[in-house]
Formats: structure tokens, sequence, C-alpha cells
């Protein structure tokens, strides 16, 4: 598949004939207190309970099972501040296939000894002052190996968008809204994808990191817009300079639009999701129920669905989300 190439209903029922044998089905969670909270109906897709504790798990899965024989035995080098890592250094252990992952110093250290202990190698470097992208490309083109991007590859919008059709399929009743954090865009335009073959009137909301909203400023102004600072947010999964040029160009062609939370609204989300919907959430994980809690999207008399990311959470994040709600 071409890097540049337009992503389709069918790239994703491909991408998931290819990776279901490998992943979690994920469920819909549904409690009381969130609907009570939204005046709505809402239900949630778990991706925090996927292999490697994110949806990040189907994107890698689907680039490396693409990979020709050649292209396997030369390896694979990804850059990602840890649910990515951790999905690549997955899919290449069960691949067999050698991987370098470029991380941030500051990522979450359960992140990086997750993606050590699969196998890859793990390569650090400075959020503030080094580009992940440069490292990275520098490196495939010195090994010979292939890159796999976080977000901005159609293999990984198909892969990621694989949680969609899972969405869509296991839904009853209508959707009359998707929310969905985001980062690059790469899950959001997949998710878009899909949700939008089954319910076409269905509103598409992406949800930011309060002063990381890149993508969302990017669907308000029509082109793609930076963020000015590469770290600072508790929400250290969402942490991008801009979004891709793949899934912009989706998310702008479903009229996508987005909206921010703060860490602190991040962080009551996380508490919420234990102790309603029974599950962890890394703060990154938890801004689109966030985005529900705290009205930032109308829920009033409406059907949601949104996604629980991640659930890649420090011990310590998770003690000081509990301890403050």
């Amino acid at each position: 598949m071409a890097d540049n190439a337009p992503v389709t209903l069918a790239d994703l029922e491909a991408a998931h004939r290819r990776i279901a044998p490998y992943i979690l089905r994920t469920p819909l969670l549904r409690c009381d207190a969130l609907d009570e909270v939204a005046k709505g109906r809402v239900l949630a897709k778990a991706e925090c309970l996927q292999g490697t504790g994110s949806f990040k798990l189907r994107g890698g899965l689907n680039h490396i099972l693409s990979l020709t024989e050649d292209e396997k035995a030369r390896g694979v080098v990804a850059y990602s501040s840890g649910n990515h890592a951790q999905g690549v250094a997955r899919a290449a252990k069960m691949a067999g296939v050698p991987a370098a992952i470029v991380m941030p110093a500051d990522a979450p250290e359960a992140k990086r000894t997750r993606t050590a202990r699969d196998g890859a190698e793990v390569i650090l470097y400075d959020r503030e002052n080094e580009s992940r992208e440069e490292i990275g490309a520098r490196l495939a083109e010195e090994r010979g190996a292939k890159l796999v991007p976080p977000f901005d590859h159609p293999l990984t919008v198909a892969g990621q968008g694989t949680a969609g059709l899972e969405l869509a399929e296991d839904m009853e009743g209508p959707i009359d809204q998707v929310v969905i954090c985001a980062s690059g865009g790469g899950l959001a335009a997949g998710i878009g994808i899909a949700v939008r073959a089954s319910y076409p009137d269905a509103e598409i909301i992406v949800v930011e990191p309060e002063g990381f909203d890149d993508l969302g400023r990017s669907l308000a102004t029509g082109e793609r817009q930076a963020n000015t600072q590469r770290g600072g947010s508790i929400c250290d999964a969402l942490l991008v300079e801009m979004p891709g040029a793949i899934p912009f160009d989706i998310l702008r062609g479903l009229d996508a639009r987005g909206v921010t939370v703060s860490d602190d609204e991040a962080l009551s989300a996380m508490a919420f999701a234990l102790h309603e919907l029974k599950v962890v959430v890394e703060p990154g994980g938890a801004v689109a129920l966030a985005a529900v809690l705290n009205g930032k999207v109308d829920t009033a008399s409406r059907s949601t669905a949104i996604i629980l990311s991640g659930g890649n959470a420090d011990p310590s994040t998770l003690a000081r989300a509990l301890k403050e709600n």
C-alpha cells in the first residue's frame, strides 16, 4: 500500500481480517452513572483493555503483517511517546521481526519498560530539543528498516479504524456522535470512516488536551496547525507537533471538529472510569470521557459513543487521580 494512498472502508475491512486473530475485540461499556451525567445514552469502546493497553496494537499489526518477508528480515523502526511503541514492539515480537523504537526520555517508565520487555531496542531522545521524526527516518535509512509511523500512513489509519468497524457492528441503536481521543488523528480518521459508513449522519468529534489542540485548530481553519510546545501536559500520549496530513484530510472531509479538556478534567475522568466503568485509563485515554463528563459536547437526549483509547497509566498518576477526585 503506497504511503499516500487514500484509505477506504475496504482497506479497514482487509485490515480487520488481517489482524483479528491477534487482537481483542474490545467491549462497549455502559453504566447508569455516565448516562445520568450525560442526560443521554453513552457507550464506551474500551480500547484500554486491548493487548498492550491501547488501540495502537491494531495499527502496528496491520503494518507489520503487511510487510514482505525481505522487509520483515530487515526490521522496523517506530517513534512514539509510549502506546505506539508498545504496539509496534508487541506486533514485531508476534511476527518475529526486529524492532527499534525512538521514545522521549520523559515517557512514563512503565511504557519504556514494557516496550523493551517485548524485545524492542529502545532509543531515548529529548522531546523539547530533538525531532523524533528525523531520528526515526535516519535510523530506518541507516538500517534499511521499514518505518512504521504512529498515525500518518494509510496502513496505520486502516489498522486503527478496525476499532470503528467493531463499534459500528456492536452498537445497538443509533449513533448521533462519536467522541475520540486524538493526537495525530489516525484513530479518529479510521473510526470516522467506519462509523460514517454505517451511520452517515453521525458527528465526529476529536478531543485534545488544552494547549495541544493542533488537530482541532487545523479542522477549524482548514489548514494544518502546529503546537508551540512539545511537552507540558499530563496527557503524554496525545502530545504531537502537528496532525498527520492523511488523517487531517480524512477528518476534514468528514466535517469533524475538535474540543479540549484540561489536565484536571482528564484526571477526574480517570477516577470516574475506575469507580463507575471499572477500567483503568491513562490521562490521554480519558479525554473523550472527560469531554462528556464536563459538557464539552452536547449529549442530552442523544446517543454518544466514546473511545477509551489507552490504559497505560503510571501507578503514581492513577493514585493522584483517585486522591484528587
